[in-house]
């Protein structure tokens, strides 16, 4: 897909039709899975594996692997955030999901993943901060207008 196939599927974000904007959803995350072609995806899948197998060491293996490989791979990074944040090493994941958002900036649940490691933190304004940004991308998103009040109840 080409810039501006990528960029009428995120507009298809803000499309007040729910189907639109669930396909278009499906879409940019078919798009940022399979950027690195096949070979990027296996690993992905593999560290998946690993994960839902209760191996998060060995996901971590793959994935830190991966990225090391193929440092421009948004995705890769994406996965290892949401590895460390499963494990609860919120400081790695919000790194990690950084270098998504440096990589792809639009990239909502990277900007929803900072969102959660900052509200688990207790970084409760950084947190609204994050889920707005993710809003602005997808703004009909009901979890993250959710975790906003949420995390707006704690300041």
């Amino acid at each position: 897909m080409n810039e501006s196939d990528i960029n009428a599927l995120l507009e298809d974000l803000k499309n007040p039709d729910e189907t639109v904007r669930r396909q278009a959803t499906h879409q940019l995350w078919r798009i940022w899975f399979e950027q690195k072609g096949s070979a990027g995806l296996e690993q992905i899948r593999k560290a998946e594996v690993w994960l839902q197998g209760g191996n998060p060491k060995e996901a971590e293996a793959v994935l830190t692997q991966l990225i090391e490989d193929l440092p421009d791979f948004a995705e890769a990074w994406n996965r290892r955030a949401v590895l460390y944040y499963i494990t609860e090493e919120y400081d790695k994941a919000l790194a990690d999901c950084k270098q998504v958002i440096e990589l792809n900036p639009n990239h909502f649940g990277a900007l929803h993943g900072m969102g959660l490691c900052y509200a688990a933190m207790g970084e409760f304004t950084e947190a609204i901060r994050a889920f707005r940004q993710a809003l602005e991308i997808q703004p009909y998103s009901l979890e993250n207008q959710r975790l906003i009040l949420e995390c707006t109840s704690q300041l």
